[in-house]
C-alpha cells in the first residue's frame, strides 16, 4: 500500500512543483482541503491561496501560492492547474503590498462593473498572496 501520492502544481508558464507527498492542504471553493495518498478521485475550482505540501523525501513543507484554479485528484495522483503560481520562496511582501494598493486603487476609480470586478479579482489574489507570505515567515 503507497502511503504516498504524486503532486504536479502547473501554472501556464511552468512546471512549479512534481514530487512525492505525504499530504496536500490547499484552497478549495468551499473551504480549506486536505488530500491524503488513496484520497477519493475529485475534481474542483480552487481559490487564490497557498498550497501546502507535505514531502514524501524529507518531510519538510514545499509552499507555492496560487490565484486560483483547478484540482483534480485521482487516488495516485494530484494536479493542481494554476492561473498563476509562485513558490513560496519567491513570494516578494513588497511586490504583493505595491499590487494590492494597485488594485485598491483600480477599485475606487472603476468606471464599470467589469472593471471593479477586475480589480476585486487582482485584490483578492493579492491579498492571498500577503496571508501565505505572513503564513511563511511565523513557521
Amino acid at each position: 500500500m503507497a502511503n504516498t501520492i504524486h503532486v504536479d502544481v502547473v501554472s501556464a508558464e511552468e512546471s512549479i512543483f512534481s514530487g512525492e507527498a505525504k499530504f496536500v492542504a490547499l484552497p478549495g471553493e468551499n473551504g480549506e482541503l486536505g488530500i491524503l495518498p488513496r484520497h477519493t478521485p475529485l475534481i474542483t475550482r480552487i481559490k487564490p491561496g497557498a498550497v501546502r505540501i507535505e514531502r514524501a523525501d524529507n518531510g519538510e513543507e514545499e509552499f507555492v501560492f496560487v490565484a486560483g484554479g483547478i484540482l483534480e485528484v485521482q487516488p495516485g495522483v494530484v494536479t493542481v492547474l494554476a492561473d498563476t503560481a509562485i513558490r513560496g520562496h519567491d513570494l516578494d511582501e513588497a511586490k504583493a503590498t505595491e499590487a494590492k494598493k494597485q488594485a485598491e486603487e483600480a477599485m475606487k476609480n472603476a468606471k464599470s462593473d467589469i472593471d471593479l470586478a477586475a480589480a476585486q479579482g487582482e485584490f483578492a489574489a493579492m491579498a492571498a498572496q500577503l496571508a501565505a507570505i505572513q503564513k511563511l515567515r511565523r513557521k
